[in-house]
């Protein structure tokens, strides 16, 4: 049987000139991933369909120079705090702190200059079943507003089911708020044009409501009989024409999920199943974060293209980014983000394909 391998490539510099690796993992079974050390970006994950046909099923960008000027964070690495903190100010132990604001006067995944435009360095971690990749980042005390020296480091991980892992850890010289995730853009037809057609679940059974500038208004809300109601299977273009306020104001969903819990404390449970038309393609996301933001591209607008020159246009992708909730060092009520020296935070998230499995084994792993 063919084994996980792992590559290492030149692939060009950041505006500041400093060289740019692109990673290969490979399953040897069929699906590979390519990461980037600028911004972490997992920049191609190639899954075959249920005929063996493989494509990428992550939006791309074609050079470092485009990632850098013009993607909205497609694939990256994002911290220290992923989506947003109103007006980025938060108080921690009787300081004030204030991230600068990039988006309609709040902060957004960590400021302007967030883990997205960083080079980080790469690399190989031994494995005999996996191909792994370790990506490590120095955040020094400041960093866009934050207090304490932040220690990350993130690692993919490929099996040979096509599983890929994403574990993230960071320990810290000062008490910090964090919120790490991963921003892939999945379209699983692979073929550009939108994700209207693609079915999805989300376990849940409560959202977070959110102003005009996508800050949460405070307590959860029910899901049932709401447009946000995706505990069984829905058509995600059914779901966006419902006449629910929320939607309208958003362009569609850009909303916190709060997910169930179900396992044993840090291991993984599932979040959310996406397929494709026919079940082409399925993927399934299990994580250990309390939460599930769910994007649909709603700013997409043709402008950006991949490397196969595809547009990437508006619903062209659903982001399902794994997460803690938005603004949460100013609501005490929600899960904290807090860490401190001495603590290490842990988090996972994985990507399956269970469509991927033999015969007589696919359906849903427990």
């Amino acid at each position: 049987m063919p084994r996980p391998t792992l590559h290492r490539s030149p692939y060009g510099t950041s505006p500041e000139g400093r060289a740019v690796e692109l990673w290969r993992l490979d399953s040897g079974t069929g699906v590979t991933a390519e990461v980037l050390t600028y911004g972490g970006i997992l920049h191609s994950l190639r899954v075959p369909d249920t005929l063996g046909n493989a494509c990428s099923v992550v939006l791309s960008l074609a050079s470092v120079a485009e990632y850098a000027e013009k993607s909205p964070y497609f694939g990256a690495l994002i911290g220290r705090y992923a989506n947003r903190i109103a007006h980025g100010r938060f108080t921690l132990e009787g300081t004030r702190y204030h991230v600068p604001p990039n988006d309609r006067g709040h902060a957004l995944h960590g400021g302007p200059e967030g883990f997205d435009s960083r080079i980080w360095r790469a690399e190989p971690v031994p494995s005999g079943d996996t191909a792994s990749l370790r990506l490590s980042l120095h955040s020094p005390d400041g960093d866009m507003g934050f207090p304490g020296t932040l220690e990350a480091t993130v690692a993919y991980a490929l099996d040979p089911a096509g599983t890929l892992a994403v574990d993230y850890t960071a320990s810290t010289d000062r008490p910090t708020v964090v919120n790490l995730t991963h921003h892939p853009y999945f379209n699983l037809s692979g073929r550009g044009g939108d994700v209207l057609d693609h079915t999805l679940q989300v376990e849940a059974g409560s959202y977070l409501p959110v102003d005009a500038d996508g800050i949460p208004l405070g307590p959860l809300a029910p899901v049932q009989d709401t447009a946000f109601d995706l505990s069984s299977p829905r058509r995600i273009g059914d779901m966006l024409a419902l006449p629910d306020p929320q939607l309208r104001q958003a362009g569609g969903y850009d909303h916190c999920w709060a997910l169930r819990t179900g396992s044993a404390q840090g291991e993984p449970r599932r979040a959310a199943r996406l397929s494709a038309p026919a079940q082409a393609r399925v993927m399934e996301v299990w994580t250990t974060e309390p939460g599930l933001q769910v994007y649909t591209g709603n700013q997409l607008d043709g402008s950006l293209a991949g490397a196969d020159g595809h547009p990437h246009l508006r619903h062209g992708a659903v982001c399902l980014e794994t997460q803690h909730f938005p603004d949460s060092p100013n609501h005490s009520a929600y899960p904290a983000t807090e860490l401190r020296p001495g603590q290490i935070l842990r988090s996972r998230t994985e990507y399956r394909f269970p469509h991927l499995a033999a015969p007589g084994e696919r359906g849903e792993r427990d």
